[in-house]
C-alpha cells in the first residue's frame, strides 16, 4: 500500500492485486541494500503508545502475528530472532525471510523490533513472533507502480498460509485490493472463522486525486479497518474514508526498522495498521479466550474520542489506545434483553370498565376525605368562637 512522502523519496508498496503475477523465479534483490542511520530519539509514536508502559501487562509473549507483506529482513538487529521461517507465495524462496523493497521490514518492525540502547525506538509488542508471508513488491515510483505482485489467488493462498500452517493468532494486512475478490474475501473468512484476528489498511487513496476507492479486505465483515492520522491526532489527508474504517493509528512521520540496519521514516495507512495488529496480539496474551470480534470490540470501545464524534467514517471509532485496550474493564457487549409482555386473558371492555370504576371509588374517596375535613374545621371554629365570647374576647388564663 502506498505511503505519501516527497516525490524523490524511497517508493512505497502497492499491493494493488488485481494483475496476472510475472513468472517467478529466484529472489534475487536488484539494489544491494546498505545500512541506514540508526534514529536515537524515542519517536512520537513511541511516545503516545508507550511499549514499556504497556510491558507489565502485555509484551506480545507467545503470540504469532502474520505479516502478509513483502517479506521480512530478518537479519535487522531488532528483528533477529523475532522472526519466523514464514512463506513465500511470490517467488520461489523458501521461506519468507528476506525482503527486497523494506515495507514489510518496516511494518514488522513496527510490531516486533526488540528494544536497543542505541535507539528510543522498539516494537508495540517486542515479545511476539513475526510470521513473515511475502506476496507482492509493488512500488509506487513517481506516480507509477512498478515491480512484481501476486494475484488475488495467491493473496487468498497467503492469509490460508497465516491462519493454517503459519499458526498466527493475528493477520496484519497493510495491502489493500481495489476489486472485490471472492477467493480473498473467503479466505478472510476462513481466518475468522479459525479465530484468527484480521487488520488491515484503509487505503492511501482518500484525498481528491485519489477518488477514495473501497479497499479490500479492510470492507470485508469482521476485518478490522485502520485510517491513519497526525501526530496531533487529525486524519490523514491521504487515509481513505468509510464504514471501513473501524479505527485509526498515527501513519503520518512514523520511524520503523530499514533493512539491513538502521531507521527511515515513512508515511501511509500501511504504517499505521501494525500499531493495531500489535495491540491486538497484546489482547491476546492477557485475554487468550477473546475471540477476533471481541478483540475488535476491546479495540474500539477502548478508543479515545475523535474530531469525528463516537463513530465517523474519517475516524471510525476513534484513536487508538493500547493501554486501554489491555487494561480496561469492559461491560456489556449487549443490552439486557426487554422483560416480556404481561398477557391477559380478560375481556378488554371489561378491563376498561374496571378501569373507569376504580377511578371513579379513587374520586368519591377523595370528596369524603375533604368533606370530613371541612366538618370538622367547622366544628373547631364553632367551639372557639362560643368560648371567646363566653370570655368576653380576653386572653384565656393557665389552668
Amino acid at each position: 500500500m502506498a505511503g505519501r512522502q516527497p516525490a524523490a523519496a524511497a517508493a512505497v508498496l502497492l499491493a494493488v492485486l488485481v494483475a496476472p503475477a510475472p513468472a517467478r523465479a529466484a529472489a534475487v534483490c536488484q539494489n544491494t541494500a546498505v545500512p541506514s542511520p540508526v534514529a536515537p530519539a524515542v519517536p512520537v509514536e513511541d511516545q503516545v503508545y508507550a511499549p514499556k508502559r504497556l510491558a507489565p501487562f502485555a509484551t506480545g509473549r507467545g503470540v504469532r502475528v502474520a505479516v502478509i507483506d513483502s517479506g521480512v529482513d530478518a537479519g535487522h538487529p531488532q528483528l533477529r530472532n523475532r522472526v519466523g521461517r514464514g512463506a513465500d507465495f511470490l517467488r520461489d524462496d523458501p521461506n519468507g525471510r528476506q525482503d527486497c523493497v523494506g515495507h514489510g521490514t518496516g511494518v514488522a518492525s513496527i510490531i516486533a523490533a526488540q528494544p536497543s540502547t542505541a535507539t528510543g525506538f522498539q516494537g508495540l509488542a517486542p515479545d511476539a513472533v513475526i510470521v513473515p508471508i511475502r506476496i507482492s513488491e509493488q512500488l509506487e515510483i513517481d506516480g507509477k507502480a512498478v515491480g512484481d505482485r501476486g494475484t488475488p489467488a495467491q493473496f487468498a493462498e497467503a492469509i490460508d498460509f497465516a491462519a493454517g500452517p503459519g499458526n498466527a493468532q493475528v493477520i496484519n494486512l497493510s495491502l489493500v485490493m481495489t476489486d472485490d475478490n471472492p477467493l480473498v474475501r473467503a479466505a478472510v473468512e476462513r481466518a475468522l472463522a479459525a479465530g484468527v484476528v484480521v487488520v488491515a489498511a484503509a487505503g492511501n487513496l482518500g484525498d481528491a486525486r485519489g477518488g477514495n476507492p473501497t479497499p479490500y479486505p479492510a470492507a470485508y465483515d469482521g476485518v478490522i479497518g485502520v485510517g491513519a492520522v497526525n501526530r496531533d491526532g487529525s486524519k490523514a489527508s491521504f487515509s481513505q474514508y468509510g464504514p471501513y474504517v473501524d479505527l485509526v493509528a498515527i501513519g503520518e512521520g512514523v520511524t520503523l526498522a530499514a533493512l539491513v540496519s538502521g531507521h527511515r521514516v515513512d508515511n501511509g495507512t500501511s504504517f499505521a495498521t501494525p500499531f493495531v495488529a500489535a495491540t491486538a496480539a497484546l489482547i491476546r496474551q492477557r485475554f487468550p479466550g477473546l475471540t477476533p470480534a471481541q478483540v475488535a470490540r476491546r479495540l474500539t470501545a477502548t478508543a479515545d474520542p475523535a474530531p469525528g464524534g463516537p463513530r465517523s467514517a474519517e475516524y471510525g471509532a476513534g484513536l487508538l489506545n493500547p493501554y486501554r485496550a489491555v487494561t480496561e474493564t469492559l461491560g456489556p457487549g449487549t443490552r439486557p434483553a426487554a422483560a416480556p409482555a404481561t398477557m391477559s386473558g380478560a375481556d378488554p371492555a371489561l378491563a376498561a370498565l374496571d378501569r373507569r370504576r376504580a377511578r371513579s371509588r379513587d374520586r368519591a374517596v377523595g370528596f369524603a376525605v375533604i368533606g370530613a375535613g371541612a366538618v370538622l374545621l367547622i366544628a373547631a371554629v364553632t367551639v372557639i368562637a362560643r368560648r371567646g365570647r363566653r370570655r368576653g374576647w380576653r386572653p384565656a388564663r393557665p389552668g
